[in-house]
């Protein structure tokens, strides 16, 4: 037996491995009743309803909705910056990473759907969106931005402007893509990146 395996048959591995299912079960659930309601109609019992756990439990785990919100896009962005460092590497130039980033950022959006219900697209204006993964999905785009930059393969441009507003973009193209049936991921990326470097030509240089 391994050192790891032993671990998990001792208590503390298995109240462990319990919180951690508890909170994948809350996670998942809160992403069916976002889809489903939306998230301002929605509400912690609701989310509890679609757990097997007792409504105390939610709260070992979450404040409110609000924090669940935000764990989503969190777990969201940590599993999407591998995908991001991957374009970046794969990329031959500043416009190939591009969209390479549009339509792996678009695809995820895609696998993200919940089966039969309506994706959940609705952005809160209460949650923060300053987490530890986000801003780092930030800075991932960031210095793929400014690498290009000191290289010459993108024009001299503000860079953190540049970085806020392919986000910005991405994010709100992706939300457009989502609400048709089925998500054109090729299409919206398409548009997107000619968007984004069409628009460069008209940015003042730095």
């Amino acid at each position: 037996m391994t050192q790891d395996s032993a671990a998990e048959t001792t208590p503390d591995g298995k109240r462990e491995r319990a919180k951690a299912a508890n909170r994948d079960a809350i996670l998942k659930a809160a992403k069916r009743v976002f889809a489903e309601l939306g998230y301002e109609a929605s509400t912690v019992r609701d989310i509890i309803r679609g757990t097997e756990l007792a409504s105390g439990t939610f709260y070992n785990y979450f404040r409110s909705k609000e924090e669940v919100y935000e764990a989503l896009a969190d777990d969201g962005a940590r599993r999407f910056r591998p995908m991001l460092r991957a374009a970046r590497e794969d990329a031959g130039d500043f416009e190939d990473f591009i969209r390479r980033a549009l339509f792996a950022y678009f695809s995820f959006l895609r696998g993200e759907h919940v089966d039969g219900a309506t994706p959940f697209t609705e952005r809160s204006p209460h949650v923060r969106s300053d987490t530890p993964e986000m801003k780092a999905v930030y800075q991932e785009v960031r210095a793929s931005i400014e690498e290009a930059i000191v290289r010459g393969m993108a024009p001299a441009v503000d860079a953190d402007y540049l970085t806020c507003a392919c986000i910005g973009m991405a994010t709100d193209i992706g939300e457009a893509m989502l609400r048709r049936d089925p998500p054109d991921v090729q299409e919206a990326s398409a548009f997107a990146a000619a968007l984004i470097l069409g628009g460069l030509a008209k940015l003042p240089r730095k």
